[in-house]
């Protein structure tokens, strides 16, 4: 059975279990890290030496990197569904998984940080409202993916909405300035239907 090991409020986490959720898949979910502890023992270290969430141990098999753990879940569960057809649309989800952990979750970390988890009287607004703005102007990126279309890939949900909507929750319920992206929040609004992304995503931001 698929064993999975990260707390819930990790948005890294979140992603893992949203694409569990997806493809239905039976699954033990072990939570460590943070308040958890237990990333930093030396049996969790064999595993990732990084001492981070998630890392997913399927019959043998460990993986540790959130978009890679989805990926693999996608190709190995979902061909034709989560994982794209074709090989430019599967580079297209793995350009935008990319995008989301280095540019998008880069800008928006101050935010995050400073808003969620700094006391008010130490946070560094200067900080945290470049990040926002950023953040703000990078999701214009995905506004413009999304034109047209009812997902990043196409008319089709993939594993690339898994990486960026685990950041839109996280974005639009922060209290930062949120442009008018009219096909993003569309976009949103459709993942809010699905009930494998309210269970796992849309959880209290901690």
């Amino acid at each position: 059975m698929l064993k999975v090991w990260g707390r819930p409020n990790s948005v890294n986490v979140q992603k893992v279990m949203w694409a569990v959720a997806e493809l239905a898949l039976p699954h033990e979910h072990v939570v460590v890290g943070g308040e958890h502890g237990q990333v930093g023992e030396d049996w969790y270290l064999a595993m990732n030496p990084n001492a981070r969430v998630p890392v997913i141990d399927d019959g043998g098999f460990v993986l540790w990197e959130s978009n890679a753990i989805v990926a693999y879940l996608a190709e190995t569960h979902a061909a034709g569904g989560l994982w794209p057809d074709t090989v430019a649309e599967r580079a297209i989800s793995h350009q935008w998984a990319d995008w989301q952990q280095t540019m998008l979750m880069g800008a928006f970390r101050d935010v995050f940080w400073g808003l969620i988890r700094t006391a008010p009287e130490d946070r560094d607004m200067a900080a945290i409202n470049a990040g926002a703005a950023e953040t703000a102007r990078l999701f214009g990126f995905v506004e413009a993916a999304l034109r047209g279309r009812d997902y990043i890939v196409g008319d089709r949900f993939t594993m690339a909405d898994i990486a960026v909507g685990a950041a839109a929750y996280r974005w639009y319920g922060m209290d930062v300035p949120h442009p008018d992206y009219p096909s993003l929040r569309a976009w949103y609004e459709r993942l809010v239907e699905r009930p494998a992304y309210r269970d796992h995503v849309m959880l209290p931001i901690t």
